[in-house]
């Protein structure tokens, strides 16, 4: 059975601009690279290891294109 997490990633690809804020600030380590671009050519950010999201949400206070966010599963 796959363990649920406690919080999970959401990218909106057809906002992200590729400044790849999100992966740089993440302080888990939640968010990397892997090569994928959107529609418009910008490069993605992946999903590198979403069990160790801590929810702190500073990838979506960060993104000024407002295409990531942080939602709660309510595991407990």
């Amino acid at each position: 059975m796959k363990k649920k997490t406690r919080y999970s990633v959401r990218i909106i690809a057809e906002r992200c601009k590729g400044c790849m804020f999100c992966v740089s600030f993440c302080p888990a380590g939640v968010l990397g690279r892997d090569g994928t671009a959107n529609a418009r050519g910008y490069p993605l950010p992946c999903i590198a290891s979403a069990a160790v999201c801590t929810g702190c949400a500073l990838c979506q206070k960060l993104c000024p294109d407002f295409a990531i966010f942080i939602e709660s599963n309510h595991v407990r």
